[in-house]
């Protein structure tokens, strides 16, 4: 069976493998959010940033990408995968079914995440925007992270209003 991944954040433009099929695919009853913060890819224990992750929703919706990996490359990326997304427990992996656009049925690795660690939080849009605009990490600004995420969901077709607030208000505050 093929392994698939999810991508609804920095895997859509940042999967760190190439794969050897993608597709657009809606998982159900989750939502994309900036409901972790982040200590070590875009803030710093002592400055935490913001990054999206899946967080369940009755009823919500969260259109991204499904990543095919090549059969002989499954072992090194998902090893890989876990390096990066598991760094700190606040995600856990979990296989999920994805929709594709022509109804096919994609079980698939996601990251979702732990609304029992310390990193779970739930900020209003302007919270969040003044998070994102100033905090760094170790993969660089939490600005970056958020604009490179917008970019690919706008070239993919995929509308995110809460997304797009956040760039508006973060462009914003960071304007000088």
């Amino acid at each position: 069976m093929a392994l698939w991944v999810f991508g609804y954040g920095s895997l859509l433009w940042n999967p760190g493998f190439t794969p050897v099929r993608q597709v657009k695919a809606c998982l159900k009853d989750y939502h994309r959010s900036f409901c972790m913060l982040s200590i070590h890819h875009r803030g710093s224990e002592e400055d935490p940033g913001l990054v999206l992750a899946l967080d369940t929703q009755a009823g919500g919706q969260c259109t991204g990408v499904a990543f095919q990996i090549a059969e002989e490359e499954e072992e090194a990326v998902l090893a890989a995968l876990r390096e990066r997304e598991l760094i700190s427990s606040a995600y856990y992996e979990a296989t999920v079914d994805l929709i594709s656009e022509e109804g096919e049925t994609i079980p698939a690795l996601a990251y979702i995440i732990n609304r029992d660690h310390v990193q779970y939080c739930q900020f209003d849009l302007e919270k969040q925007a003044q998070i994102i605009a100033q905090a760094v990490g170790g993969r660089g600004p939490n600005t970056e992270y958020l604009l490179n995420t917008a970019t690919h969901l706008t070239e993919l077709g995929i509308k995110d209003t809460d997304m797009d607030w956040l760039v508006t208000r973060v462009r914003a505050l960071t304007a000088t």
